[in-house]
Parts: C-alpha cells; sequence; structure tokens
C-alpha cells in the first residue's frame, strides 16, 4: 500500500500546524495556497515546530510539498482540509473548487471554528462527504478536534475522520449537531460574555478577571471537565448555586456594548498595545512564550504517556 495522502488548504495559522500533524504521522502532505510568501515560509515555520517538540524536521519536511494549484494539490487525496480565513462566501467557494477536483471519496473538512458546515456546503451537491474539523489553535500543541456533522448521512465521514485523528494521537470529540460555534467556542465566549460583563459593571478589573480564572477553578479544568465537576460536588449543590445565581448572569443577546467601544477606538488587544489590558512587546512575548512551553510540555507528556500504552 502507498503512502496516503492528505491535502491542506491553507498555510497560514491553523494550516501550518496541521500540516506537521499529518507529515509527523506519516502522511505524504500537500499544502496549498494562492500567497508565494506563506508557502515560502512554511517550511521555517514546521521547523520551528520540530524544535520546540524535539521532532526530525528532515523527515517531516520531506512528506510535505507546497502547491500554489488548488486542483493538483487535492489528487489523490484521501483527506482535504480547509483552513482558509473566516469569511463565509471564501469556503463556500473553496469547497465547490474542492467538490469538482478532490477524488469523489475524499473527505472534505473545514477547519472553520464557529461558521456551521451546512452554511459553507450549502451550494455543494455530494454533502454527505463534508464535515467539520476544528482543529484547536495551535494544532501541534492542542491535542482536541471537533469533528461536526451535518445530519445522519454525514455520520460514516464523520467517524472515519475520527478514526483517522486518534491513531494519530490527537483527541476527537464528536459534535451530531451543526450549530454556530459547535462546543467549545459557545463555552469559551460564554466565560468571556460574563468576564466583559463584569469589567464594565466595575466588579473588578481585566487583571482581576484572569487571575481568578489562571489560579482559581481554570487551573483544575485541564483535569476536569464542568458537568464532571458538578458530578464530584453534587447535582443538588450545582441546583442550589444555579437558583440564586442564574438570574444575575449577564444575557446580553449581541457583542457587549464594552467589547465594542474598544473595538471602534482601535484598542484590538497585544497588536495594537491595549485591549482589556495595556500590553509591550515585552509582555505580549511574555504571555506568548508561557503558553507555548506550558503546551508543549502537556503534548510531549501526552505522547510519552501514548507510546507506554502502546508498549503495554
Amino acid at each position: 500500500m502507498g503512502q496516503r495522502t492528505v491535502a491542506i488548504v491553507g498555510a497560514g495559522l491553523m494550516g501550518h500546524g496541521i500540516a506537521y500533524l499529518f507529515a509527523h504521522g506519516g502522511f505524504r502532505v500537500r499544502v496549498q495556497d494562492p500567497s508565494a510568501a506563506s508557502l515560502d515560509s512554511l517550511p521555517t515555520r514546521v521547523v520551528r515546530i520540530c524544535e520546540l517538540l524535539g521532532t526530525d524536521p528532515e523527515t517531516v519536511l520531506s512528506r510535505i510539498q507546497c502547491d500554489s494549484d488548488l486542483a493538483s494539490a487535492v489528487e489523490g487525496a484521501e483527506l482535504v482540509i480547509e483552513a482558509a480565513p473566516e469569511k463565509l462566501a471564501l469556503k463556500q467557494a473553496l469547497f465547490a473548487e474542492l467538490e469538482r477536483h478532490a477524488p469523489p471519496t475524499a473527505i472534505l473538512a473545514s477547519n472553520t471554528s464557529v461558521i456551521p458546515i451546512s452554511a459553507i456546503s450549502e451550494r455543494l451537491q455530494l454533502k454527505h462527504r463534508v464535515v467539520g474539523a476544528h482543529f484547536w489553535n495551535p494544532p501541534h500543541l492542542v491535542p482536541l478536534v471537533e469533528v461536526v456533522m451535518m445530519r445522519e448521512e454525514n455520520r460514516a465521514a464523520a467517524e472515519a475522520l475520527i478514526a483517522l485523528l486518534r491513531s494519530m494521537g490527537r483527541h476527537p470529540v464528536l459534535v451530531q449537531r451543526d450549530i454556530p460555534g459547535f462546543i467549545g467556542n459557545r463555552l469559551q465566549h460564554a466565560l468571556k460574555r460574563e468576564a466583559i460583563a463584569l469589567v464594565a459593571a466595575n466588579v473588578c478589573d481585566a487583571e482581576s478577571i484572569d487571575e481568578v480564572v489562571r489560579f482559581g477553578f481554570g487551573a483544575r479544568m485541564a483535569v476536569l471537565g464542568p458537568l464532571e465537576q458538578s458530578d464530584l460536588v453534587g447535582l443538588d449543590l450545582t441546583q442550589q448555586i444555579h437558583d440564586i445565581l442564574m438570574p444575575e448572569l449577564d444575557v446580553t443577546p449581541h457583542t457587549h456594548p464594552y467589547l465594542a467601544e474598544r473595538v471602534a477606538r482601535g484598542e484590538l488587544g497585544m497588536k495594537s498595545g491595549q485591549g482589556f489590558r495595556r500590553w509591550t512587546s515585552e509582555t505580549s512575548q511574555a504571555v506568548r512564550d508561557r503558553l507555548s512551553q506550558f503546551l508543549a510540555q502537556s503534548a510531549v507528556a501526552a505522547a510519552a504517556a501514548q507510546a507506554n500504552r502502546c508498549k503495554g
């Protein structure tokens, strides 16, 4: 049996990390992007991942091919992952091309983090092979992949993708309903909505919000999910808390004005030096380094545990 082929559409923030995962997993990977600059810089970015995780860059890069032409990039691929910018019209146009050029048996997956898969595939004739494959940033360090099915006819493609991802050491989760934001982003942004509302109401400042999460309940969330924690403390206690708390939580049905005002003023976060908090190039880089080192250590530990399980 020849080497299996995966095509990645998009060589940007997510695309190069996904390409690394499949190349490291033994697949032949073709990465397509219309930007020559993105394709030219991809090997350097992949090497940085190899250095971070202690893997052999020569072996990984030998399995990756860059291509500006979509049709040739997806030729013979068993899986195509679209990792283009979060623009619905762009994704719809790309999937129309993928339907024409990819092999009829190929699974077509979108890495969208929020757009419903039904909207992306709206114009396609054969939708049974189209699924979501939401890798989390950075994909080479965060093991979760949300695999999204639209309806029962997509289940076979979703289950095949889940099996493939598990074989590579990822942690796929099946999302059985195609809703905006899927699971993770709905949970994450529900937390952000309340956090923004607390700051806007002068309950505390942004630094305090981050400290409460990092040094409080966030410290246990890596090993204990929210419903698991509810079962741990008891659903009766959870209900008692909800009876008091739920009527008081923020229910703003749109972007909170506090956030919109900052965006309108150009306060965009680390890239502008001011967001909810003030940033310098040094403090911004320190956060990036802290996150990267923590996730890298977690990824290496998880890989070692997986290897020990396989030996056992």
